[in-house]
């Protein structure tokens, strides 16, 4: 992934024919919400009376008349309420209703109760118009967090375990960015197969046969402020493969869903379907959800300038062990699904094993130097992650494994500078579902970096999932899911 030198911060970028410079981080206000005991309750951010004003301005004079707010769920899909645009501000400042359901929901719509979570009570989906995007044609966006009827974060809430993960990062001093890579297989709209024809991984002519719909996918991000670095043909047939510019944890994770939206409203349009399945097709190759990290302290760029190997510092050394000794543990929420484990398999590129190395495609964690040919800095790439992952729980385990490392100044454990597959010392991440789940069951370190409420509705989707369809065949799993995380 090749990082753009002039990158767009979303809040400061246009969209559409709306300005989004009307936000600033000192227009925010907490809100209070009386408890029963008369104390009050802390909300989340919310814009001031007059910023509202303008989006129902800019709603009238752009054309809306829908708004979505989506969430992604614990097993990676993404759900959503719509309301009318006269309701926006209705849905940012009370929130829709929302079961609490909605973070059992399993990868089949079936509901898998709990004791915690079943049919009594209710959280509200707000919308976050701070990230407000107009996709024209009468629709608007924006993502949205799940809180408690006292407009709290709820515990369920991934985007507010994003949140409190950037918080804890700069409780020590240090800043994140993350870029993320997207795959996607293009079907038939029902998700069988496109005409096989000829296909040259990474060639032109993929990109030729498709360049109405790549050129239409370039526009359409462009007019949502959503910050395009590379599309290209990648190895698969009818595999294509986008970058997205490095920003802030929070707004890249944001990034990710609405990437999803723009491709899969453009797919429809072209009389396409589009698969980001982590193995779309038995016979085919796997679709992986790439993060980049690089880190600071204090401004000063904790991957080089320093005395470790290819410039790491000492916190950044330790950044690096975090990751790698913690993956295992957290490897159910980067690629915890039933198909996850096809794609993360030796030989695929899609770092398999827990280790690192310089420009290292088969190790779990590819570290990227300060060089010429790198104008944004050093970074690491984790390689593991699929698109049925939930965004947010991804980014906030990276920055958790990270952060982790740091404060026990962990040692970093020895590059790896060939192909792990070929050394008798290192062992691949599990890719049997069940022995994942149960790593992260057990692990302290998950429970901690989630928060209990997470983990536990998390396994308890997931287990279903195996217990459901784990005696199936790699193709009859492959064709029941092929849409399951497409929007």
């Amino acid at each position: 992934m090749r990082w753009a030198v002039r990158h767009s911060v979303f809040c400061r970028q246009h969209f559409s024919s709306v300005r989004l410079d009307w936000y600033k981080p000192r227009q925010k206000r907490l809100l209070g919400c009386p408890r029963p005991d008369g104390s009050l309750a802390l909300t989340l951010p919310a814009l001031d009376e007059a910023a509202l004003d303008r989006i129902d301005e800019r709603f009238a004079a752009s054309g809306v008349r829908l708004l979505v707010g989506s969430t992604v769920d614990l097993v990676g899909v993404t759900r959503a309420k719509t309301v009318p645009a006269a309701r926006a501000r209705a849905f940012h400042l009370a929130g829709m209703g929302a079961s609490p359901t909605w973070s059992v929901f399993c990868v089949d719509n079936h509901i898998a109760f709990t004791s915690r979570l079943g049919v009594v009570g209710d959280l509200r989906l707000r919308a976050d118009l701070a990230a407000l995007r107009v996709l024209g044609d009468g629709l608007a966006w924006a993502p949205a967090d799940l809180c408690e009827q006292d407009g709290s974060p709820s515990t369920l809430c991934p985007r507010a375990l994003l949140r409190r993960g950037q918080e804890a990062l700069a409780a020590h001093g240090l800043s994140a960015r993350i870029g993320a890579e997207l795959e996607m297989v293009l079907t038939q709209p029902d998700g069988s197969p496109l005409p096989a024809g000829s296909w040259v991984s990474y060639g032109l002519g993929p990109v030729l046969d498709r360049e109405r719909f790549l050129a239409d996918l370039v526009a359409a991000a462009d007019a949502v402020s959503l910050p395009l670095e590379q599309v290209h043909a990648e190895f698969g047939p009818g595999q294509y493969e986008l970058s997205l510019a490095p920003a802030d944890p929070l707004t890249a994770a944001d990034a990710v869903v609405l990437a999803k939206l723009v491709i899969g409203r453009l797919a429809r349009r072209h009389g396409l379907g589009v698969s980001f399945s982590p193995q779309p097709f038995a016979d085919g190759v796997g679709n992986g959800a790439h993060l980049h990290m690089s880190l600071r302290h204090n401004e000063v760029p904790l991957f080089s300038g320093g005395p470790g190997p290819y410039g790491l510092t000492a916190d950044g050394t330790s950044a690096v062990a975090g990751i790698v000794s913690g993956l295992p543990e957290l490897l159910g929420v980067f690629a915890g699904s039933l198909l996850s484990g096809h794609r993360l398999r030796p030989g695929r590129w899609a770092g398999a094993f827990a280790c690192w190395g310089l420009e290292n495609r088969e190790a779990a964690v590819r570290f990227c130097a300060a060089t010429a040919g790198n104008p944004h800095g050093a970074h690491v790439e984790l390689k593991c992650v699929d698109p049925s992952a939930n965004p947010y729980l991804a980014v906030a385990a990276l920055l958790g494994l990270a952060l982790d490392g740091v404060t026990r100044s962990l040692e970093l454990p020895a590059e790896v500078t060939d192909d792990p597959a070929r050394r008798g010392d290192l062992v691949a991440l599990p890719a049997d579902q069940g022995a994942v789940l149960d790593a992260m069951a057990d692990s302290a370190l998950a429970r901690r970096l989630l928060g209990p409420d997470i983990l536990d509705a998390v396994l308890t989707v997931r287990r279903y999932e195996r217990d459901t369809y784990g005696d199936e065949d790699l193709a009859t799993r492959a064709d029941r899911f092929r849409l399951t995380w497409s929007v």
